[in-house]
């Protein structure tokens, strides 16, 4: 009597429905576990251009001067684990000139500002925990969510202390690498006070006053990778003043990049380097190997189920006699 199945049938059936099964998990269950954000970023993007800064040296605003902005973000991998499940993020920015540049102490700077942000892996939404200070709102804050769609976001802006809309504007190539394109502006607004001589303020009979602080941005255009929402490029434009208490105009300029202050070539590539990366797993775990292994699911099993059922035919046929067996 001949075998009933033959077992390469089975295994190639069996083989073929693992994969189908497979595919739709890589699809629904691995990809969204694999689009979080790290909680061991190091990264630092380094903006340059040119503007007006105030000398504290000359005491007055002095106009065309190199400008570069340095940001660095941190993850606290210790802070994270005790989170339950966000990712700590200690950033620093500081914005140099010439002559603070190289600094040997970060705080001789122009503007040095320290934060904490803590963060949602999978939303990238703030988190209150952990000693996240200032109190960010929002959609996004140097990076947006993955999969990033075409509609407007709300961007946390933490000079301002407030968010901004920024406006879907298509697409654009960075390093040969497309992005989605953002852009929105900021009016002047008050974002705080600040003690200085009253000289400053055309107060001069008054050694001290608590003078307003107003910012402003001319521009704002942020160029993002759309599967995992990492900036590939920024430019922004932001116009820092103070006013005498309660004044309505600028008395001081500390800081005006009316043409902008953009990320350097070696900030893009590195930014663009990284998306490339880490979208290109995400594309493999959600695309790839989903569709590889329902294409190869199928084929195998068709194969298998077919030498199932032309095994069966046999069972069933004559034997050499003429009988059924």
């Amino acid at each position: 009597m001949r075998p009933r199945t033959s077992p390469l049938s089975l295994i190639l059936l069996g083989l073929g429905t693992f994969l189908l099964v497979l595919a739709p998990l890589f699809a629904w269950y691995v990809k969204p576990r694999a689009a979080v954000n790290p909680v061991d970023i190091d990264t630092t993007a380094v903006y340059t251009g040119r503007g007006s800064v105030f000398d504290l040296e000359k005491v007055e605003t002095v106009p065309d001067q190199n400008i570069t902005i340095t940001q660095r973000v941190r993850g606290n991998v210790a802070e994270s684990e005790r989170s339950g499940g966000a990712a700590v993020w200690d950033v620093t920015t500081s914005v140099d000139t010439d002559k603070s540049l190289p600094a040997s102490d970060p705080h001789d700077a122009l503007s040095f500002t320290p934060h904490r942000w803590v963060l949602d892996r999978r939303t990238t939404e703030p988190v209150r925990c952990c000693g996240a200070k200032p109190r960010i709102e929002g959609e996004a804050y140097l990076k947006f969510p993955f999969d990033v769609q075409k509609r407007s976001y709300q961007w946390w802006d933490n000079t301002l202390g407030d968010t901004v809309v920024m406006r879907y504007r298509g697409t654009a190539k960075v390093q040969g690498y497309t992005g989605y394109r953002f852009t929105a502006s900021v009016p002047p607004t008050k974002s705080g006070t600040r003690m200085v001589p009253g000289r400053l303020v055309d107060q001069p009979d008054r050694p001290q006053v608590l003078a307003e602080e107003w910012y402003a941005n001319h521009g704002v255009e942020l160029i993002v990778d759309q599967a995992t929402g990492r900036v590939v490029h920024a430019r922004t434009s932001p116009r820092q003043t103070l006013r005498a208490p309660g004044g309505d105009k600028d008395v001081a300029v500390l800081l005006d990049a009316e043409q902008g202050v953009s990320f350097t070539d070696e900030t893009q590539k590195e930014a663009v380097r990284q998306a490339e990366r880490d979208s290109g797993q995400l594309r493999l775990v959600g695309e790839t190997v989903p569709i590889g292994a329902a294409v190869a699911g199928f084929l195998l099993a068709a194969i298998g189920g077919a030498l199932v059922i032309h095994g069966r035919k046999d069972e069933e046929g004559p034997d050499s006699t003429g009988t059924h067996q």
